[in-house]
């Protein structure tokens, strides 16, 4: 039997999945690792853990795999976008821990170049916000000491996440990305596909760190036999939002998906035309296939499954996040308490760097579990938020496809049915992320000769349809309005 291995790298875990060619979970490994606050709106991960679980979790199906006479054909790496590795091209060994995507300690440099945004946002189809790249890399290139020696010497390179893991996976023989990481670098020009001399200038970042962009599908090497023990064709590579729109195969423009993972991200392909928002959403690369480019417009939500993990572990208000379906069924409502967690500032449709988290409407009567209800509740209202900008676009939503860890809460899936008033696809696979990857590497090396050949095999869990009269979502979507007005003040 053939098997497509499937590395998926995410904020808060490393997973490896093999899936059969039918789109179908065979084996799977996970592992969680540590997550850094080293001061307030900083967020980092040690590249060194981040490559031992990687390791330890792709050996782990490997090793199955063999037992159960599976040969792997291919591998699709996905990664969380825009988390920044500089690391030392001779002995491989990072300058300083990884920058996670949900950082903010660039922010004031942000401000000072806003006047650059037009430019930047016409040629990368981004805002200028400390989520994106390339002020992480300028921000290590200033304050690592060891970062500015090697760059005089010509031995620094950077990459997102799925680059550091191709480097070190191929032994360093390759230094290659995908189209779609490099369109959250904030330095890649989406409509010429090329890194923009212009915008490099800007940032004083020399072109020489950058890796090769090549399709999302493509050769990016083979693994090394010294890492993993086997030489395995690495076929595919995707940031996870775009490999999550694959797994739920929206191929055709128009078609939507919702993902809620450790953040939440709509997602919607627009073909090949670039739609620019007036409302704060942002263009980027949805897959570049046969250097052909498919488009997407993408709304981002830095705190989703993060909310739950907050709950969890600094709070302590729960012991896993399966509870909370429960939690949340057990009240009515969430009696007027809301919870902006701007814990990292707020994405769109707002792009404030300064808010932080508030909860709102606390009484005598409020208890814990009207805390957990709130901030569950929050991700329907931040999503909601983001179908309304894509509303104002001249974008008219009548059903979307949700995926991620938060989806698989019945409750949580309904209630956003509700608050979007619209009707919500689950998938039958939840890991649509892995499998996005899976079924791009797969398409390289010929087990699927088209994307219609991968359509084939999407399946659909069960649909969830609002219930709701108009008069009590007003109501609610009001309280959460107001919310968000004390949180932006």
């Amino acid at each position: 039997m053939n098997g497509i291995l499937a590395i998926d790298q995410g904020t808060t875990s490393s997973r490896a999945i093999i899936f059969s060619s039918k789109g179908k979970k065979i084996i799977s490994s996970q592992l969680e690792f540590k997550q850094y606050f080293p001061k307030n709106g900083w967020v980092e991960h040690n590249p060194n853990e981040i490559w031992l679980t990687t390791v330890k979790v792709t050996k782990n199906v490997i090793a199955k795999a063999k037992k159960l006479n599976i040969k792997i054909k291919a591998l699709g790496i996905t990664n969380q976008r825009e988390t920044t590795i500089c690391w030392d091209k001779k002995t491989g060994r990072p300058v300083y821990n990884a920058i996670v995507w949900q950082d903010r300690r660039t922010e004031s440099y942000c401000k000072k170049i806003k006047k650059k945004e037009k430019l930047i946002r016409k040629k990368t189809g981004l805002f200028i916000d400390p989520y994106f790249s390339a002020t992480k890399i300028k921000w290590i290139i200033e304050n690592v000491p060891k970062a500015k020696k090697l760059l005089k010497n010509g031995q620094l390179l950077f990459g997102t996440i799925d680059c550091f893991l191709i480097w070190k996976l191929t032994d360093g023989k390759v230094h290659a990305t995908d189209a779609t990481n490099a369109s959250r670098t904030m330095l890649f020009n989406i409509f010429k596909n090329k890194w923009d001399r212009e915008i490099l200038k800007i940032f004083k970042i020399n072109k020489n760190i950058l890796p090769i962009v090549k399709n999302s599908a493509d050769d990016f090497g083979l693994t090394s036999k010294k890492v993993l023990g086997q030489q395995i064709p690495i076929s595919g590579v995707v940031g996870d939002q775009q490999a999550a729109a694959i797994g739920q195969t929206c191929f055709e423009k128009g078609s939507v998906k919702s993902t809620y993972g450790t953040g939440a991200f709509v997602l919607m392909n627009t073909g090949e035309k670039r739609l620019f928002s007036k409302n704060k959403l942002i263009t980027t690369i949805c897959y570049r296939l046969n250097n052909k480019t498919t488009y997407a417009l993408e709304g981002s939500i830095f705190i989703a499954g993060a909310g739950v993990q907050w709950l969890r572990d600094k709070i302590k208000l729960i012991n896993n996040a399966y509870e909370t379906e429960k939690i949340a069924k057990s009240r009515n409502d969430s009696k007027g308490v809301y919870i902006v967690p701007a814990f990292t500032g707020l994405a769109a449709p707002y792009w404030s760097t300064k808010a932080r988290g508030i909860i709102t409407g606390l009484t005598r009567d409020s208890d814990w579990k009207d805390l957990v209800r709130a901030t569950i509740e929050s991700v329907a209202y931040q999503t909601f938020d983001l179908f309304e900008s894509m509303r104002k676009d001249g974008v008219n939503l009548t059903s979307v496809k949700v995926d991620g860890g938060m989806a698989s809460n019945n409750w949580f899936t309904q209630f956003l049915s509700e608050i979007l008033k619209i009707k919500i696809t689950r998938s039958k696979i939840n890991e649509t992320t892995a499998l996005g990857a899976a079924y791009i590497a797969g398409y390289q090396v010929g087990i699927y000769r088209s994307l219609k050949d991968i359509k084939r095999n999407w399946k659909k869990d069960r649909d969830f349809k609002p219930k709701f009269n108009n008069s009590y979502r007003n109501k609610l979507l009001q309280g959460w309005e107001q919310a968000i007005k004390k949180t932006l003040a």
